[in-house]
């Protein structure tokens, strides 16, 4: 099913691309344009040969693209400039008086058999040389816009990519940290000898298969990030020699939400590293995590030693902290409130995250 979701994404890229080439859009345009010539003509029933007039109105087609990309490909890439816009406009004018007669003069020569048509032709002179100065003004207009549309999109896709490769790097920075946590965890049990071995392993597999596989997607379920956060909490009280009390709630129904991956587990990991990590006895972490359809809250508060090692004051947060502040601001622009609170004797985080559209 993924495979055929990749040929049927990468089909439809193609027939977009196509669709959006300059030769389909510009040969839509003309065949629109054309149309509309006609239509009027037909309307105005001037002759009655359905050929003359098809004829006709390829004269004025081909005349009007003469005039169009003259001015797109030559006057505005030459002197559509602030300081030559002066020069621009009478150019634009000069080479509107010129076409215009030219124009006449071929379908005076092609309305030989139709002198009333000739007569009218010459009456609309004016209007003829209108035509030509309105479709060369809504040309430059429709350069402007496009140039300006394009510029826009180029400017969104650099800023797409320089935001996803930004959070690839910070996930690759938060996936190794982990991995060789979970892995020292291992190793002091296994010094110990310990007949929980066994469960250990398969924990660290599950942790393992989670951050190397799901949580290469932008978003994931939610059920998935709470299971790996019990899974690395089971890892840490074993760990734990010292009497810690840890403790996480859930409250709330852990359905279909989802939530970019490995968006909790820096905070919770601070707290184990920075915080019960310095204590010489006993301590506590309590984690809350409060689920609702469209959002969740996570409360993460540990115990504090009196007093911290110089280097622990002067890493507070760690790099892990820095990391997570970026990828809420990134994935979670406006759609979240982070609240750190480091008190003398307890360091609380508290994280809203707004899952809605």
């Amino acid at each position: 099913m993924q495979v055929d979701s990749q040929e049927n994404k990468t089909f439809g890229n193609q027939i977009y691309e196509w669709l959006t080439s300059r030769f389909v859009y510009h040969a839509v345009f003309w065949i629109l344009f054309g149309g509309g010539l006609l239509y009027i003509d037909f309307n105005q029933n001037i002759v009655d040969s359905t050929l003359h007039t098809l004829s006709t109105q390829l004269i004025n087609l081909i005349f009007f693209a003469i005039i169009i990309y003259f001015n797109l490909l030559y006057l505005v890439p030459n002197y559509f400039k602030w300081n030559k816009l002066s020069h621009y406009l009478m150019l634009l004018v000069l080479f509107v008086i010129i076409i215009t007669p030219i124009k006449m003069m071929v379908l005076y020569l092609k309305l030989h058999d139709f002198p009333v048509r000739q007569a009218i032709l010459i009456e609309d002179k004016w209007n003829v040389f209108y035509m030509n100065l309105i479709v060369a003004g809504f040309s430059t207009i429709f350069k402007i816009i496009s140039d300006w549309a394009r510029h826009q999109r180029e400017k969104n896709e650099l800023g797409t990519r320089a935001m996803q490769s930004e959070l690839n790097f910070l996930r690759t920075q938060i996936n190794p940290h982990f991995l060789f946590n979970t892995l020292n965890n291992l190793y002091a049990l296994t010094l110990k000898k310990s007949d929980k071995a066994p469960e250990i392993v398969i924990k660290l597999s599950e942790m393992m298969r989670y951050m190397l596989y799901e949580c290469n997607e932008k978003e994931v379920p939610l059920v998935k990030e709470v299971n790996y956060i019990r899974n690395y909490l089971e890892l840490e009280k074993i760990r734990q020699i010292k009497q810690i009390d840890i403790q996480l709630k859930v409250n709330g129904m852990v359905m279909n939400q989802r939530i970019a991956p490995l968006m909790f587990i820096p905070f919770i990991e601070n707290s184990f590293k920075h915080g019960l990590g310095n204590h010489t006895s006993e301590g506590f972490i309590h984690i809350l995590l409060d689920v609702k359809s469209d959002s969740v809250h996570l409360n993460v508060s540990n115990s504090k030693p009196p007093t911290l090692p110089v280097r622990e004051v002067k890493r507070s947060g760690g790099i892990g902290l820095v990391n997570v502040r970026r990828r809420l601001d990134l994935i979670y622009p406006k759609h979240h409130k982070l609240v750190v609170s480091d008190n003398p004797n307890t360091y609380e985080v508290d994280l809203t995250i707004d899952l809605g559209d």
